[in-house]
């Protein structure tokens, strides 16, 4: 053991909700646990033993995943009542291809075990809290927009208080190919979003939201408190997807910083009305959950927005706590063992295969100047950067990624 190890090998703990849950003053109401890539399994394993341990020690009963918070209506229905089957919560439950991961496959099953013979009040959870969204562009509103008018018509006077009926809807949505056209992402002229339709429909939208909101009492009571809370996430998506259409039409060096915004306060939005019914395990990229501002390269410009992570942290302070996670290799993307004078390249040279180590105190111990970050040789990889140590309540280091 190197010098530089030795200085920090005492401050590991292994991956436990008790380990975990000590180093905040009280249990945080989201407690976001970071992944430094995507599509490994390893990591997800990390987290489905966490989640086990917090929901059997500490009370936690949701976990909320960067997925499609519409599609993952299906894995919840299907984990609280049985709705369907697991394949088919796997295949239509999930976005960006996270249904054919054999760790969320494990997880939905535990799941849906846990709840079985339990009552409707002590069950898991399972929500996606990212918006309906690619990288290769967003979705029709359709899904959402109809849906909230389907529930205020259900309850309300349709004839005297909706601003619109569904068939005026249906019209000015028209075709949903006109608002998925993957061209649109690098061409905005191809965006339907800035559409005299576009501009009719975001004005619709937010005069069925602010009837929603006003009609608060009564729908709680009509309609029951859960259907309230899903009415008011497709309020939510619907006014979130049409700003979002709105960027992608726009043509100024505002349009992709504004893009990584708008998914990251639709992101935030579901975790904190998540968070308002219990505490949340939160699991997306470290980039969506870390309180600094984040960033990245696209196209040869820096990109800077504030993540969920931070506007969720600025809104529940102390009840927001963030786990972010580094890894040594992932030798089948070519990640190899991190140089030693790096800070994973220190954890790397650690005994244990995975553990948990306050970041504030492995900052202390390994003094000023702080060592430079890793630089990865793989995209699909972001390495830790040193500075953001003191912002970060835990971190969790795993040492190798096995093939999925």
């Amino acid at each position: 053991m190197t010098p530089g190890t030795a200085r920090i090998a005492h401050l590991t703990h292994a991956v436990e909700a008790s380990a975990v849950l000590k180093l905040f003053p009280s249990r945080p109401r989201v407690l976001a646990l970071g992944e430094p890539t995507h599509g490994e399994d390893t990591l997800l394993d990390v987290r489905n033993e966490l989640f086990r341990h917090l929901v059997e020690q500490e009370g936690y009963r949701t976990i909320a995943l960067e997925s499609d918070c519409l599609a993952g209506l299906r894995v919840d229905a299907y984990v609280t009542s049985g709705i369907g089957t697991l394949d088919e919560a796997m295949t239509h439950g999930f976005s960006h291809g996270f249904g054919a991961s054999a760790a969320n496959r494990e997880l939905v099953s535990w799941a849906r075990e846990f709840n079985t013979g339990r009552d409707a009040s002590d069950h898991l959870r399972l929500a996606g809290f990212d918006g309906p969204l690619e990288i290769t562009g967003a979705a029709s509103p359709r899904q959402a927009l109809t849906a909230l008018h389907t529930f205020l018509a259900s309850w309300l006077d349709a004839d005297h208080l909706l601003p619109c009926t569904a068939a005026t809807l249906d019209h000015l949505l028209g075709p949903d190919a006109r608002w998925t056209e993957p061209a649109a992402m690098t061409d905005p002229s191809r965006s339907f979003g800035r559409s005299s339709e576009a501009t009719e429909l975001h004005l619709l939208a937010a005069d069925l939201v602010s009837l929603l909101d006003e009609r608060t009492p009564h729908l709680i009571t009509a309609a029951g408190r859960e259907a309230w809370d899903r009415a008011r996430l497709y309020g939510r998506t619907a006014t979130g997807l049409l700003r979002y259409h709105f960027w992608t039409a726009d043509t100024s060096p505002a349009r992709l910083p504004r893009l990584l915004g708008i998914r990251d306060r639709m992101m935030a939005e579901n975790l904190l009305d998540l968070a308002a019914r219990g505490p949340v395990l939160a699991f997306a990229h470290n980039s969506h959950l870390q309180r600094e501002r984040s960033s990245m390269r696209m196209g040869g410009e820096r990109l800077e927005w504030w993540s969920a992570g931070a506007l969720v942290g600025a809104r529940l302070g102390a009840e927001y706590g963030f786990l972010a996670t580094a890894l040594g290799t992932i030798r089948h993307q070519g990640v190899d063992e991190p140089p030693p004078e790096t800070v994973e390249g220190l954890l790397y040279a650690l005994p244990a295969d995975r553990f948990l180590i306050d970041p504030r105190a492995l900052s202390a111990a390994l003094g000023d100047p702080l060592p430079a970050p890793r630089v990865s040789p793989w995209f699909g990889y972001f390495g830790l950067d040193p500075a953001h140590l003191a912002e970060t309540d835990g971190l969790v280091f795993v040492k190798d990624i096995a093939r999925s």
